[in-house]
């Protein structure tokens, strides 16, 4: 395990939550977020490289790559390990916070996820497979500061799944629409 949280403030998740919980329940409007990301090119000309770069990451850049089964070189995380990152990082943090409105003291929390793709699908080897995940799974290991009771550690796992945006995401779907923009160079004859 690798996340020490033993020298957080106890109490810092509910004092900064609760203030935001009662003005959401006044002004719901202001609740609503929007995350983003950009691919881009970036220094290199393949098809199996580019770079992205999440919107509140301050302009910096995060090379990409893609996964050798579908002819990249895997020599950088590929989308679907930004997928598997991605919900990693939301249960990871979502936990810990649940952890501090329940009481429950951790000393040490790791997150592992995994998912599983059959690319034929976007191969167009085979249209019987859907192009998407298969499979995903998250291991999480918690180790307490003190004996925690059951029922309440219950209550962390059932909480964490349900307040965990990324989880909800994937295990119900979400619309995802699509705006294509269109440049092209002007024709001379």
């Amino acid at each position: 395990m690798k996340t020490n949280t033993t020298n957080i403030e106890p109490k810092l998740v509910p004092a900064r939550q609760k203030p935001l919980q009662q003005r959401y329940r006044k002004e719901p409007d202001a609740a609503w977020i929007r995350d983003e990301a950009r691919a881009v090119i970036g220094g290199s000309a393949d098809p199996f490289h580019s770079e992205i770069e999440p919107g509140h990451n301050a302009g910096k850049r995060w090379s990409l790559g893609i996964h050798e089964v579908v002819g990249g070189y895997h020599d950088a995380p590929n989308p679907g390990d930004l997928l598997s990152a991605s919900l990693a990082a939301c249960l990871h943090s979502t936990t810990r916070m649940i952890a501090q409105w329940l009481d429950i003291e951790l000393a040490d929390i790791e997150v592992v996820v995994g998912a599983e793709c059959d690319v034929r699908g976007s191969l167009m080897v085979d249209q019987s497979v859907p192009v998407a995940f298969q499979r995903m799974d998250c291991n999480v290991w918690l180790q307490t500061s003190i004996h925690t009771d059951e029922k309440k550690l219950k209550s962390l796992m059932e909480y964490a799944e349900a307040c965990c945006v990324v989880m909800k995401t994937l295990r119900g779907g979400v619309k995802v629409e699509t705006n294509w923009h269109f440049e092209q160079e002007a024709s001379y004859k």
